[in-house]
């Protein structure tokens, strides 16, 4: 495997299909950046797992990395470079410059910019003068929640007050904004869930990704699940409320980007429980077409469906479960695509 392809992360926006625009491939070359700069050790965090990174990179490993890249024919246009898995913002700041002097050769060769993850609390105008400077594109917020009292038993260190005014800040000064949360987190209720996402909405961000909690062996919250003292929702309401806060964001024309870990070896070698499941975006979408497919079926008596080519994987289920869902019901259902950009989900035309 190239040093590439161990850390190209390639994305495709798939809420936008759900939106009936059509998406556009993207891809992040990938460099993470694990636990330094963080002031906390966060309930959940377990970042060597989820990043499947221990080592820290250098300002010559993001050359190599970018050269790599390059070499082996990615299209700078199409693609960013993206700083991940830690605090970027608060790391040591010469080592920070290091890293974002390596980036600015290839930003001349047509990459989009530069995208980091951070904390709420860590993006001063001083830090922003800098990222502008260094041609930072996108800027993502770890909110993770906006209560509290979630904010507060999960060790995070900063309030919702902080996500708000970063929120602010970085839109001021015209640099996108990505905002993440985290779903079922210690404390954490439905309820208070949806009020994180609709104040996260309320900040008007660029995307989202929305990370249901997946308990690691040797975090805190691995330690309470152990004990027994913490559990999060069971899978199947897990969905629903994950269905319903997809639905939320994308009815607000915010694409969510990523929903749910990546699978890997080191998150599944390590995971004690959580809302973990490597196709957990397809089985929310499926029920979110699913609500749909039956809502048109009650109301106007369908049974034969169209839907955009992109979208017929959802619509239909993942491994078709919609289809056994309704035949099930003694209902059969037909589910063709079509050539449409714009409706999501059609009466097939007779």
């Amino acid at each position: 495997m190239s040093l590439w392809e161990s850390s190209l992360a390639v994305r495709i926006p798939v809420a936008d299909g759900l939106l009936g625009v059509k998406p556009m491939s993207h891809s992040n070359i990938s460099i993470f950046v694990p636990h330094l700069g963080c002031p906390h050790r966060c309930s959940f965090c377990d970042q060597n797992a989820i990043t499947g990174s221990n080592a820290l990179p250098d300002g010559e490993y993001v050359k190599a990395l970018l050269s790599k890249a390059l070499d082996d024919g990615l299209d700078p246009a199409s693609s960013e470079i993206a700083f991940f898995g830690g605090s970027f913002t608060a790391i040591p700041r010469e080592y920070m410059l290091e890293l974002l002097e390596s980036c600015q050769p290839f930003l001349k060769q047509g990459f989009q910019g530069i995208r980091l993850s951070t904390r709420p609390d860590c993006v001063s105008y001083e830090i922003l003068d800098i990222l502008r400077d260094y041609g930072v594109r996108t800027v993502e917020l770890g909110a993770q929640s906006m209560d509290d009292s979630v904010l507060l038993l999960n060790e995070r260190g900063h309030t919702s007050l902080d996500v708000e005014l970063a929120s602010s800040r970085i839109k001021e000064y015209g640099i996108r904004l990505g905002l993440q949360m985290m779903v079922g987190l210690y404390g954490s209720t439905k309820e208070l869930d949806i009020l994180t996402a609709k104040r996260l909405i309320a900040l008007n961000p660029d995307e989202a990704r929305i990370y249901p909690v997946a308990v690691m062996r040797g975090t805190t919250l691995g330690r309470l699940y152990e004990s027994g003292e913490y559990r999060t929702y069971p899978m199947d309401e897990a969905l629903e409320l994950l269905a319903k806060l997809l639905s939320m964001f994308s009815e607000s024309g915010i694409p969510v980007i990523k929903l749910g870990l990546h699978s890997s070896v080191d998150v599944e070698s390590r995971l004690l429980g959580g809302i973990y499941h490597p196709a957990l975006r397809e089985l929310c979408e499926s029920l979110i077409y699913r609500r749909e497919l039956e809502s048109m079926i009650e109301k106007e008596g369908v049974r034969e469906f169209t839907v955009p080519k992109r979208n017929l994987s959802s619509a239909i289920g993942h491994k078709k479960s919609n289809l056994s869902y309704f035949r099930e019901k003694g209902i059969e259902i037909s589910i063709k695509p079509s050539d449409s950009q714009t409706e999501r989900l059609l009466p097939a035309q007779i």
